[in-house]
């Protein structure tokens, strides 16, 4: 941290010279990012804020007028202070202009009685600021080397913030854009009451900067993403306002987090990492041509022009099977699946799309079935893979393009996230299977739907949760009684008046029209998207 004024007044160099302050006693806790020593009158035009000024006064105007804008520009231009010391211009004290004019900008103001070498004054102060710069830039030296190591080692989110923890000694949190706490670290303290209304709490704290210090709740925050895609925030609890340190802790931890989220990677075989590479250029379109997708295919034995194209998911369904070494069972997986498909002569591109799911996109002659071919593709792997583990296979819409394949995965990878919770043993699964809240719990750790909910519901919910209000659950009722609002008001237990009081209230509060039918569908499915949030948290 820098100096403050006060700081330089407790130097023994600055003491010799009988310091007493004239004006702007209440402003003495202003930073000092360095000395400035200027006899000239016009000095204002060579400061660029933060500087205190050393003079004589020597070389000053006479008039009042002309002293009283000498200090407001020393103000204007963002002057921590001024020493004036006494003696050779202005004997035993300053002008009133200039007492009057410094009161009056808030500008602190100190004399000094004795003769004192200004130089000894500027090295003292430089060399205090120059240790702060020097410790400052060891300290970012240090937080360099331990999150680069964290990347570096692919570490989770729990990691990263036990680091964060350990050097900063303070709670830390990671939550999402609902709101809701995706890790925690509470450096000791009862995580409960930590969390206790959280997302009351953190709806109040929104600075407008990516890292910004919440003194009203004491909350440094920092916002978590890349590439423009912001999915989080980091929130460091602070009894005090954060030091320099802190902020530079919480901005490399955000990204060590947002790193980790880009890089995760499975360790395959190189024919499976091979097939994964062209899988995911296909769903990130990061192929400029269809052809050459098809190219690239073609070039490791799956022929993918002139044929039906599937999309396949599978996902394993023990969980204890998943907690044990993910990877290296998802390593498994993908090479028994591309056993099956050499066993059912289905020419395949095979690889892991995640940490817990293996993509299959499976070519078939324009005549083909795909029932027939999905069947045999299960049985098979049910033999093959680890005896007595389960899986679900599930499968979007047969496409006749490349381009339209990311579409077919996106549906089969919906499926099977719902399969995956209540598997009925069924060969495979299609999407008849997955409904509106299937839908939503499976996107409920997407940005774009949490901030969907938040646009929709965020003025609704600051309400309720400033005001202890119940408005939201009347929504609900009044939606889920198809918009009758006869039917809505007895299953609140209100009377009609009371009732439509309250949906008037709504409208103020939503901004909108509760009898338009897009509207009311809007304001649904955000309310069921944020049920999967909560729900997921509990």
């Amino acid at each position: 941290m820098l100096p403050t004024i006060a700081d330089v007044l407790a130097l023994e160099t600055v003491r010799r010279g009988s310091p007493r302050v004239v004006a702007g006693a209440d402003r003495l806790d202003s930073k000092v990012r360095w000395v400035h020593v200027g006899e000239i009158a016009d000095i204002a035009h060579l400061l660029r804020g933060g500087e205190l000024v050393l003079t004589t006064g020597v070389a000053l105007p006479d008039d009042p007028e002309k002293l009283a804008d000498y200090i407001g520009e020393l103000s204007s231009v963002g002057a921590s202070g001024l020493i004036v010391e006494l003696g050779r211009r202005f004997v035993r004290e300053l002008p009133r202009a200039v007492v009057k004019s410094a009161e009056d900008h808030g500008l602190p103001v100190i004399v000094l009685a004795r003769e004192t070498p200004f130089v000894q004054i500027t090295e003292s102060v430089h060399a205090r600021i120059i240790d702060i710069q020097l410790e400052e830039l060891r300290a970012s030296e240090q937080l360099h080397e331990v999150f680069t190591e964290l990347s570096v080692e692919g570490a989770s989110p729990a990691e990263v913030l036990a680091q964060v923890a350990r050097l900063s000694a303070r709670p830390v949190l990671l939550e999402n854009l609902a709101h809701q706490v995706l890790a925690c670290e509470s450096a000791g303290r009862d995580a409960g009451t930590l969390l206790a209304g959280w997302e009351t709490r953190s709806r109040a704290v929104a600075p407008e900067e990516r890292t910004a210090y919440d003194p009203a709740s004491g909350w440094l925050v920092t916002t978590v993403g890349a590439r423009g895609q912001d999915w989080g925030r980091l929130i460091l609890l602070c009894d005090s306002p954060p030091s320099p340190r802190d902020l530079v802790l919480a901005e490399r931890a955000a990204t060590t987090l947002a790193l980790g989220r880009l890089l995760e990677r499975h360790q395959e075989s190189l024919e499976r990492q091979a097939h994964g590479t062209i899988i995911t250029g296909i769903l990130t379109h990061a192929y400029a041509d269809p052809d050459e997708a098809a190219a690239r295919a073609r070039a490791v034995g799956v022929p993918l022009t002139g044929r039906k194209l599937i999309s396949v998911v599978i996902r394993p369904t023990d969980p204890s099977e998943q907690a044990l070494d993910g990877q290296a069972q998802l390593g498994e997986l993908a090479e028994a699946t591309a056993a099956a498909c050499r066993d059912a002569r289905l020419p395949a591109l095979v690889g892991a799309l995640d940490q817990d799911r293996v993509g299959i996109l499976l070519p078939l002659p324009p005549r083909a079935r795909a029932e027939p071919a999905l069947t045999a593709l299960s049985d098979r792997l049910r033999v093959l893979w680890r005896p007595g583990s389960s899986f679900v296979l599930a499968a979007g819409s047969v496409v006749e393009s490349i381009k339209d394949v990311r579409r077919s995965f996106l549906e089969a990878e919906q499926v099977a996230d719902v399969a995956v919770r209540q598997p009925d043993g069924r060969a495979f699964y299609r999407l008849p299977d997955l409904r509106l809240r299937g839908l939503l719990h499976l996107l409920r750790d997407d940005a774009r739907v949490q901030t969907f909910a938040e646009r929709e519901l965020g003025p609704l919910l600051a309400h309720d949760a400033q005001r202890g209000g119940d408005l939201a659950r009347i929504l609900r009722i009044y939606l889920d009684a198809g918009r009758n609002k006869a039917v809505a008001a007895q299953k609140a237990h209100l009377s009609r008046p009371a009732f439509y009081d309250r949906l008037r209230r709504l409208e103020r509060i939503l901004d909108t029209d509760l009898d338009d039918v897009e509207s009311c569908l809007s304001l649904h499915v955000a309310l069921l998207a944020l049920e999967s949030f909560r729900r997921e948290t509990r």
